[in-house]
């Protein structure tokens, strides 16, 4: 979700919203096409000709290929996308713990300052 509202390129936004829209729409369809082309090539192995039976059951071979292909290099771009951005947003801030030496208001006080540069960042 970090990686959402981070106000960096929009493009790659849009393309992951843009994929997840595609993957909801083609999802459905690829299997109801698919269940359609199985089912004639049933019909048409029972009643007609086998050649137009093989050519069906091509086709879904075919429509099943190219959506899997299709999920598979958009799944793998955007985690690829997703790793690269985690790789260069590393934000960590370390929180220094109480000890003797240090009174503990000057030491709240170094610890709310640094909470203050930046909401982002991750407390360790």
């Amino acid at each position: 979700l970090q990686w959402l509202r981070n106000p960096g390129p929009q493009h790659e936004k849009r393309t992951l919203f843009g994929d997840m829209v595609c993957f909801l729409f083609i999802t459905p369809l690829a299997t109801i096409s698919g269940w359609l082309c199985l089912r004639g090539a049933v019909d048409h192995l029972h009643f007609s000709s086998r050649l137009e039976a093989v050519g069906l059951i091509a086709l879904t071979v075919a429509l099943f290929t190219i959506y899997l292909f299709w999920t598979l290099v958009s799944f793998r771009y955007h985690c690829r996308l997703y790793n690269e951005w985690r790789r260069t947003n590393q934000r960590v801030i370390l929180l220094i713990p109480k000890s003797a030496n240090i009174p503990s208001n000057q030491q709240s006080l170094l610890v709310l300052q640094s909470l203050k540069r930046n909401s982002k960042e991750t407390i360790v």
